[in-house]
This record gives structure tokens, C-alpha cells and sequence, in this order.
């Protein structure tokens, strides 16, 4: 059934090239369009290199890269996705450049043509009033890297047809991939609810109560995350996470929920980004000067408690405000950050008043809206309902 859907990718930047890997390795004719022949063999010597690593480790074979690579047509005009029955926009996160972009495709392919937006952050909406026939239109998010990541977010627009949502949900799973629905909101499911996971560690920093190690300890040790906050931050660019956070902050109106710290911009202004850069919240020029973690399970599981009670109380509120449902608030915690729990099935687990006694101690102690905790944390308390 998928063998015969084209699909064209906008855009051969690192998205663009690893969505064209997921969609030519099951089985599509791919046309990746980039504007710079330089990026289209840079994408394309990218592409071989991370199939032939696959052959090196024996989970491919050499005709299996033969066949993907011959899907993929390497293209710097866009008049062949006239072709195409799918369309995925993944240039720069830039409202205009995808809003040209976009009207652009929409002069060109057909008019059963399914059109989508990889964007992470910007309004579904906005992109869409650029377009002629915006029901055919509907953000399609991949996370970094797409190839592995399973996780991907669909975005409908106001007036996105469900037999387009329909189809391109097929899609996903035809991918092996897992589909979540989200309501158009900013940072959609996974970049709103994670925000706690480094805001919090962050204000536990600026607060002294405990150093970076000491945190990214608590949280790996008992929480079972897969890398602690600051490692995470260090590993996507404290200018990348910090930008995220300024946005969603500004998107919902200021609200202290998602306040950045000012701790992570001096760093963002002082160049210390990360892994990229070298340094960061660790030193990896030289790690010998990173401090070990104080080990005191007290205080780690104070941290954890803390940041983990925000966490859910932020999923919580993703189901108040019906962004999503509580299964896809979950599934898009697992397979997008890589959490080791669903955030509403582990607030059962350790109990939905435990959850709300921490955040209204946190809001009693602090006097800050910041720690308010969710109507509907406090009606499913009340009622000693669970959400599984």
C-alpha cells in the first residue's frame, strides 16, 4: 500500500536527511529538495555513512543501502513534487520562511497532495493562513534523531480534514513509528511537558540546594532517567533548550510556570553551550575537573520529588486544557524524551495526593504561581479517581 505513496521532504539539513532515511527505508520514492546543491551531497554522504555503519554492524546488507539510496532523489527544484502525495516541510524554524515556502508547494502539487510542517515550535495556524487549502494541511514532528526516535507528534490545524489526519497516521505506523495526537498549542505535547525536567533543575541549582552532578545523580540513580538534566541540556545546546523555554514562556503569556533562568542564559552568553562547545554545565575538554556527585539518597530523593511532582502536574494539566489524552501524554513522554514512565501512570503509582501534597507545600513555601497545582490534580485527589 505505501510503496506507491511519493513523498517530498523540503529541506536536506540533518531533519530533512534522517526523515528521508525513515520514509525510503520503508519502502517510498523520496524527492529531497534543497535550494544548495552543497547541502544535497552533504545530506547524501550523511546518508551513506550512517547506512554503511549499518552494514559494518551487520544490521544491513549492502544491497538493503543500494535499494534505500536508490529511492531518494537528491533534488534543488521543487516542480517534481507535482509528483507527490505527500509533502513534509523541514527547513528553518522561521514562521515566514515556511509560510513561503509552503504557499510555494501549494502551487505545485496536486490537490490531493497531503502537505505537513516538521516545526517543534511554532503555531500550526500561523503557518496554515499562508495556504489556499489549509485543511489538507497539519504539523508532522519528527524528533532528533528521526531515524531513531519513535515518537512523532501530529499537529492538526483548525480545519485539517480527519480523513488527512487518518491517512498520514496509517503512515506512521506503516513507519514503525508511534503517533500522538496534540491539540495546536505551544510546544504541543512533549516540548510543554518536559519543561520542568530542566527548569526545576535549575532553580534547584540557583537555590543551592544541590550542585549539577548531584542532581543529574538523583534523577538517573532514583529516578531511572536515561541522562540527567544538565547532561541533557549540555547534549541539545543550552542556546537550543534555553530558546525553547524563552518561547514557550512567551507563547503562553508570561505564565511562571515556564520562567527561564537566568542561570542558563549567562551560560548561553558566556558561549558555554555544551557538548559543541566543549564546555557547558561539564567541562568535556577536560572532565577530570568535573565535581563527582554527593550521594546522600535524602537529598536525592528530595530532588526527585520536586521535579518529578512538576513534571506531573504539568502532564496533568496537558489533559486539563485537552491537549492531548492521557494515554498520548504518556506515550509521547516514553518514546519522545525517553522517560522511564509514563508521567500520569507514574502519578498513580506513587500516588495522585502525594503528588498534590508536594505542590501545594512547594506553593505554600514559595508564594509563587510557578507552583500552582493543576484543577485537575486536585479534583482526581478529591474524587480519588486515577487516570489508569
Amino acid at each position: 500500500m505505501t510503496e506507491n505513496i511519493v513523498i517530498g521532504i523540503g529541506g536536506a539539513g540533518t531533519m530533512g536527511t534522517g526523515i528521508a532515511q525513515v520514509v525510503a527505508t520503508y519502502g517510498h520514492k523520496v524527492l529531497l529538495y534543497d535550494p544548495y546543491p552543497e547541502q544535497l551531497e552533504s545530506s547524501r554522504d550523511s546518508l551513506n555513512q550512517i547506512l554503511n555503519r549499518q552494514v559494518e554492524k551487520d544490521r544491513m546488507s549492502e544491497e538493503e543501502v543500494e535499494i534505500i539510496m536508490s529511492r531518494i532523489s537528491f533534488v534543488d527544484h521543487i516542480t517534481g513534487f507535482k509528483k507527490c502525495d505527500v509533502v513534509i516541510e523541514a527547513i528553518i524554524e522561521n514562521l515566514e520562511s515556511k509560510k513561503d515556502f509552503l504557499g510555494r508547494i501549494e502551487g505545485i502539487v496536486s490537490r490531493k497532495c497531503i502537505i505537513g510542517t516538521n516545526t517543534s515550535s511554532l503555531s500550526i495556524a500561523s503557518i496554515s493562513s499562508g495556504l489556499k487549502k489549509p485543511d489538507r494541511f497539519l504539523g508532522i514532528h519528527f524528533f532528533n534523531p528521526a531515524p531513531l526516535m519513535k515518537l512523532i507528534e501530529i499537529i492538526p490545524g483548525l480545519t485539517t480534514r480527519d480523513d488527512v489526519i487518518d491517512k498520514i497516521r496509517k503512515l506512521i505506523t506503516n513507519w514503525d513509528k508511534i503517533s500522538v495526537i496534540s491539540k495546536d498549542t505551544p510546544g504541543f505535547i512533549v516540548n510543554r511537558v518536559a519543561r520542568p525536567f530542566y527548569g526545576e533543575a535549575l532553580r534547584i541549582l540557583e537555590e543551592g540546594i544541590a550542585e549539577v552532578a548531584t542532581i543529574d545523580w538523583a534523577m538517573k540513580e532514583l529516578g531511572g532517567f536515561r541522562m540527567g538534566p544538565f547532561e541533557l541540556m549540555d547534549m541539545i545546546g543550552n542556546d537550543v533548550n534555553y530558546q525553547v523555554t524563552e518561547t514557550v514562556f512567551e507563547s503562553f503569556y508570561y505564565d511562571p510556570r515556564f520562567k527561564p533562568s537566568f542561570s542558563q542564559r549567562r551560560m548561553v552568553e558566556a558561549g558555554h553551550l555544551g557538548r559543541k562547545t566543549g564546555i557547558g554545565f561539564y567541562n568535556y575538554n577536560d572532565v577530570s575537573k568535573n565535581p563527582d556527585p554527593v550521594k546522600d539518597r535524602q537529598l536525592g530523593r528530595e530532588i526527585l520529588n520536586r521535579i518529578l511532582s512538576m513534571l506531573i502536574n504539568e502532564a496533568c494539566d496537558a489533559v486539563f486544557m485537552q491537549i492531548a489524552t492521557p494515554e498520548d501524554v504518556d506515550h509521547a513522554m516514553i518514546n519522545g524524551v525517553n522517560y522511564p514512565k509514563g508521567l500520569l501512570k507514574w502519578g498513580d503509582e506513587i500516588g495522585l495526593k502525594n503528588v498534590l501534597d508536594q505542590m501545594t507545600a512547594l506553593q505554600v513555601e514559595y508564594r509563587e504561581d510557578r507552583y500552582r497545582p493543576n484543577p485537575l490534580l486536585k479534583k482526581m485527589v478529591r474524587q480519588e479517581k486515577t487516570f489508569y
